[in-house]
């Protein structure tokens, strides 16, 4: 592994194609056997750095259409965190199903899941069919694994029946030194950016597209007023940019003045912190406060001069879930993923039915998605949000940031690369970018 490290840090990626793929390298997993470890525990008391582990495994085997890279960084998403705490329910069990595919799938159930949905590094191997990358290719990977043999997923891969999200739902994820993917995977590492900035927009920036770009999503247009919530965290600050970049107009909600802050670096102007004015949506954990969705609808409408929004971006889930009915514009569009305040969403359907909204539910992306989210961000029209970096030991801490919300926009870890700020070839273009792609830094 050291020698691989050596050649990529050299840049002779040719010399890649000749060196030994090593039969075991370092990982961060969780354990079957500690399955159980938080049971009975408050969600907020779990703790990922007790579950996850650095740990020496053994290299798969390389199959077809498959492709083995060196890891150089990777990122913290919010499946990582889910799977570190067991919840809602251990990935072993979508690493049992996966495993009864194929004896090719077998490979990933294992007694230990190698975690993590973002990479940035170098391809080592290629398995046999793969014809458009080669060792030495620098790339990053998005997370969408897809079997691809229903022609269920040939309009549009997320509705294949044997879609997964690598490194949640397969084995073999990012946060190592080295990772499994499937060739249809890989895109070209944008390269004015670092290793670590590389890997940290894969998931969110193509989830963010999907939701809210494409047409699989809410087909934004111009002059769309969008609620973005969280909008400066790892999938929010994303959906900011894409508003402002697609000519709409974001109205962010945020919890804090640092947050609203790094809003307003982006370029939004209609910012509510939600903390500082006091909305609660909730009167009990059973009772919501339709007051609060009035009075939040109330200032959206001020911020905007009268307009409600045409699209709310939902991620939070459940504590939102029901403003966000509530203020969409009559005929708008609730476009929502992820859920992490809780996967049971209530809402008053009078506001839904009565003036003809939709509800589209958006799971990450495809391939195309994903290549044009990446395109953009070679294009330098959308940026990195990285704020902080971990080594790979410490990637348990890294997780439990982002589990109690006390990060903004992304946390990176780093796998091979000893140190940040290497993997620029195109000093010329981050030239021009610097300051979009270091905005997030240090808060």
């Amino acid at each position: 592994m050291q020698e691989i490290r050596d050649a990529i840090l050299a840049e002779q990626y040719a010399a890649l194609a000749d060196l030994e793929v090593p039969d075991h390298y370092r990982g961060m997993t969780v354990h079957a056997d500690e399955a159980e470890m938080f049971a009975g525990m408050p969600s907020a008391e779990k703790d990922p750095r007790k579950s996850l582990h650095l740990d020496e495994v053994p290299t798969p085997e390389l199959g077809p259409g498959e492709a083995v890279v060196a890891v150089m960084a990777s990122a913290i998403n919010y499946n990582t965190v889910w799977t570190s705490i067991f919840e809602p329910l251990s990935t072993f069990a979508f690493l049992r199903r996966y495993g009864r595919l194929s004896p090719l799938t077998k490979r990933h159930d294992l007694p230990y899941h190698v975690v993590g949905s973002d990479l940035s590094g170098v391809v080592l191997r290629t398995g046999p069919g793969v014809t458009r990358w080669k060792p030495g290719d620098r790339v990053v990977a998005h997370c969408l694994s897809v079997e691809l043999e229903s022609p269920d997923g040939h309009d549009d891969t997320m509705l294949d029946p044997e879609q997964r999200i690598w490194g949640f739902e397969t084995n073999f994820g990012g946060l190592a030194e080295m990772a499994l993917v499937k060739s249809n995977q890989l895109m070209a590492k944008p390269e004015h950016l670092t290793w670590e900035e590389a890997a940290c927009p894969g998931l969110v920036n193509s989830t963010a597209y999907r939701q809210l770009v494409s047409r699989h999503g809410a087909d934004m247009k111009q002059g769309d007023t969008v609620l973005i919530w969280g909008a400066s965290g790892g999938l929010g600050s994303y959906a900011t940019q894409y508003a402002l970049n697609g000519g709409a107009i974001p109205v962010c909600v945020v919890s804090s003045p640092q947050k609203a802050e790094l809003c307003r670096r982006m370029g939004a102007e209609l910012i509510i912190d939600r903390s500082a004015e006091g909305f609660r949506f909730w009167k009990d954990e059973h009772t919501q406060d339709q007051q609060e969705w009035k009075r939040f609808g109330a200032r959206i409408r001020e911020l905007t001069g009268g307009d409600d929004p045409d699209i709310v971006f939902e991620h939070p889930g459940r504590e939102t879930f029901g403003a966000s009915v509530y203020v969409a514009r009559k005929g708008g569009t609730i476009v929502t993923c992820a859920s992490t305040s809780g996967y049971e969403h209530s809402y008053d359907n009078r506001y839904l039915w009565m003036s003809l909204k939709r509800i589209i539910g958006s799971h990450f992306a495809n391939y195309r998605e994903s290549f044009e989210a990446n395109r953009l961000i070679d294009k330098g029209l959308i940026h990195p949000t990285l704020s902080r970096v971990y080594p790979l030991g410490e990637t348990g801490q890294a997780a439990l940031d982002v589990h109690t919300n006390s990060h903004q926009g992304k946390v990176g870890v780093l796998a091979l690369a000893p140190e940040e700020g290497l993997g620029v070839t195109d000093q010329e273009k981050r030239a021009r970018h610097v300051d979009a792609i270091n905005r997030f830094r240090g808060v």
